[in-house]
Parts: C-alpha cells; sequence; structure tokens
C-alpha cells in the first residue's frame, strides 16, 4: 500500500514552511492502527487529540471531520497506520502566535510496519536509555510534535535484537518506552507509571488499565523505581501499532513471558470500543 495524504481535507503532500508545526514542533499527533479498513480506538484518539489541542491552546478540527476524513484514507486498505497532525497553522517567524489562526490538519494513511508474530508470543530485549525524560506537567501525557527526547533514545542503538527501549526522568523513575508504554506485574498487581510529570498517556495503555479493571485486576498507577522493575514477575510493553509485545529481557535481567500479557493481548483484540466511531 502507498501512502495517502489529505491537508485540510485535500488530496495534496505539501505544507508551506510558515507551519509552526514544522517551525516549532507547535501541535499534536495520533498514530492510529488500521484492521480490516477500520481505525482501531478512533473515539480514544480523537478524545486524547482533543485535549491535547485544549491544553496548547488549539482550536480542534470537528471529529466528525476528521472521522469522515480517516475513513475516507483506510476504508480500502486492509490494515495499515493513519496518522493526524494538528498544527497551530502558518505565521511569520517568532515563538508568540499572532493571533487566532486556521489550524493545519494532515492526515496519513501507510502500510504497517511488519513484525513478527515471535515477538507477540516469546517477547522482545529492551535496553536502557541514556537520555533522560524532562519534567514539565504542563506537558504531561500530550502526544505533542516535540519528541526529540525520543528521537534522541531511540538513536541509541542500531541492533535489530533490540527493538524498545526503557526511559527514565531525570529524577530516574521508570516512565514508559521510546514509543510505547510500560507495564510490569508483582506480587500479583498490574503497575505502570504516573506520568503527571512527563510521558505520553497511550491509548493502549488506558485501553489496558480499563479490561484490568473491568477483569478485577488490581492496578496501581504510581511512580516506579527502576529496581521495582528489575525485580518484575513479569513486563509487557503497548502502542497503538504494535498493541502488546512481552517483554523477555531487559540489559541482563531475564523475564518469563507471563498470563497478564498474554491476557492483556485478548483484552485489546476483544474491546468493546474497538472500532467505535
Amino acid at each position: 500500500m502507498g501512502c495517502s495524504t489529505l491537508i485540510n481535507g485535500k488530496p495534496v503532500s505539501v505544507i508551506d514552511i510558515s507551519d509552526r508545526g514544522l517551525q516549532y514542533g507547535d501541535g499534536v499527533f495520533e498514530t492510529i492502527a488500521v484492521s480490516h479498513g477500520q481505525p482501531e480506538f478512533l473515539v480514544r484518539h480523537l478524545q486524547r487529540l482533543q485535549a491535547g489541542c485544549q491544553a496548547l491552546g488549539i482550536e480542534c478540527p470537528q471529529h466528525h471531520l476528521l472521522s469522515d476524513e480517516i475513513h475516507m484514507l483506510c476504508s480500502q486498505q486492509h490494515s495499515g497506520v493513519v496518522k493526524i497532525q494538528i498544527t497551530s497553522g502558518q505565521s511569520a517567524r517568532g515563538y508568540r502566535r499572532p493571533g487566532p489562526l486556521s489550524p493545519n490538519r494532515i492526515i496519513t494513511c501507510q502500510a504497517s510496519p511488519e513484525h513478527s508474530q515471535q515477538l507477540y508470543t516469546s517477547g522482545i530485549k529492551l535496553r536502557l536509555c541514556r537520555q533522560r525524560l524532562s519534567i514539565n506537567p504542563a506537558l504531561a501525557g500530550i502526544k505533542h510534535l516535540n519528541r526529540l527526547e525520543q528521537v534522541i533514545g531511540r538513536n541509541e542503538w542500531n541492533s535489530a535484537d533490540i527493538h524498545e527501549a526503557v526511559m527514565l526522568d531525570t529524577d530516574g523513575y521508570v516512565i514508559e518506552g521510546t514509543m510505547s508504554n510500560l507495564f510490569f506485574v508483582a506480587n500479583g498487581c498490574l503497575k505502570t507509571a504516573l506520568l503527571d510529570r512527563a510521558g505520553v498517556a497511550g491509548i493502549i495503555r488506558s485501553v489496558v488499565i480499563d479490561q484490568a479493571k473491568q477483569a478485577g485486576v488490581v492496578v496501581d498507577i504510581k511512580r516506579i523505581k527502576l529496581n521495582e522493575l528489575l525485580n518484575a514477575d513479569e513486563v509487557f510493553m503497548t502502542n497503538s501499532v504494535i498493541g502488546v509485545w512481552p517483554v523477555r529481557q531487559l540489559e541482563t535481567r531475564a523475564y518469563q513471558v507471563g498470563p497478564t500479557a498474554l491476557q492483556a493481548q485478548n483484552w485489546v483484540t476483544n474491546a468493546s470500543d474497538r472500532f467505535a466511531t
């Protein structure tokens, strides 16, 4: 499948160089998996997009408009990845927005990355990033366009044997992966990082938390020290494109692929709002 693009509803693929998303990272984005021609967890994605726009003071396009354009791009595709970018618009240079602007909406649909099924059954290897995540409560949880810390973190390794890395904040607490959220199990409790100071509040993260609570699993959202992660019974990573990856190794620490990770895969696959529009 080739790449299809709509910019402000038009089938073009060029953006003005004065766009503030390009100039300053002034915007937000969403990455949505497409399965059987349908975007997954679209309602959750659009709600997070709107919340991100509101936090940054950007007028969010109406949900029905975004939904129509997303379905237009992905309806003929069996599987793929839709990316939505909303920037604050175009302006002359300078950080200050010169009054109300017309946001730009950029929607692309691309082929899904190919991942071995073995990653879902046997698990992945992680490493620990040297790059730390800044503490900034005003931006915590938001999927904004400024992703340089993750870019630096992801470029710390080239080994095809390592699929993801754990990122700590500047205080040394475990936050997430470079492209994913992190869960672990200890003493029968499912744990994940509190994202009030750093990190992205992932959509699959929210699905797993909701489904776990419905299943009666105790979920602890807290500040996590590295030694807690290293002593965990099982670990898994989540994001909208990969779904749920169990972890078999972090640096030299080996883990068993446990039942909670496999259960989480089923939670995501069978969630009632997976294809809600």
